[in-house]
């Protein structure tokens, strides 16, 4: 991979597993200073296990002194900040009738609190690099999703975020997208509230509302993440990129 971004440096939120994972590595390859930024501490400890040249904080993103401790910190030691991307997350489906309140306030405090958290503590550094903000959204944001109604109104909180960020910050040259998968494969759902006997048949349900007949890789909305932050995309701002395999279309 051509080192586009060497020089610069990249935090990753939710970095120790899933699509965050593989977009912290994808940035690496592509010469970065990459910093993840994980809530549970053995979590952590496994990452760095498996990428030792990423270097990899502690802090939950809905915590705002624990976010911005952990920006102050990546910033102190490396110098600078290029590119932040927002995608620790909590996805849990229900009905209405079956959602509680600690369900409902978990998933708006990390996806929608965490990903606003997260952009003002990097902000002063982004100001001074004219960097940019990725959020990571989902097809379920602009799609609906019987069961997964609390979820989807977090991103589609994130899309309108990314949208009003992006002409908010445009006079400072810093650039706010998103990416919006569709359903990917990541242990996101062996974490999730899904009974383990139930989650052939709910990815089988995901995989058919797919028109390409599949769900999607981590690394293939990885590649999507970086090729939208790289520094010679300097004409791109406000958009929300689906990375869905044709699922918006349906």
């Amino acid at each position: 991979m051509t080192k586009v971004f060497e020089g610069k440096v990249v935090l990753v939120t939710g970095a120790n597993s899933g699509i965050d994972e593989a977009i912290a590595v994808a940035f690496q390859q592509a010469g970065a200073t990459v910093f993840g930024l994980g809530r549970r501490q053995e979590a952590l400890e496994a990452a760095r296990a498996r990428h030792q040249n990423i270097r990899w904080l502690r802090a939950d993103v809905a915590n705002s002194k624990e976010v911005s401790a952990a920006v102050e910190s990546a910033v102190r030691e490396a110098g600078r900040l290029d590119v932040v991307v927002n995608n620790a997350g909590v996805f849990q489906f229900a009905p209405l009738e079956q959602s509680t309140e600690e369900m409902v306030r978990r998933q708006f405090e990390a996806n929608v609190y965490g990903t606003t958290f997260v952009a003002q503590a990097a902000l002063p550094a982004l100001r001074a690099s004219r960097g940019t903000i990725i959020n990571i959204s989902s097809a379920a944001g602009h799609k609906p999703v019987p069961g997964g109604a609390h979820y989807g109104a977090t991103k589609a909180a994130v899309e309108s975020l990314t949208r009003s960020w992006a002409l908010e910050l445009a006079p400072y040259g810093i650039r706010v997208n998103a990416i919006a998968p569709g359903p990917v494969d990541t242990p996101g759902f062996e974490k999730s509230d899904i009974p383990p006997a139930e989650l052939p048949a709910v990815k089988d349900a995901f995989r058919k509302q797919v028109p390409l007949g599949r769900m999607g890789s981590s690394e293939e909305v990885a590649r999507w993440v970086v090729a939208i932050a790289d520094p010679s995309t300097t004409w791109v701002t406000g958009q929300v990129l689906s990375v869905d395999g044709g699922m918006s279309l349906t």
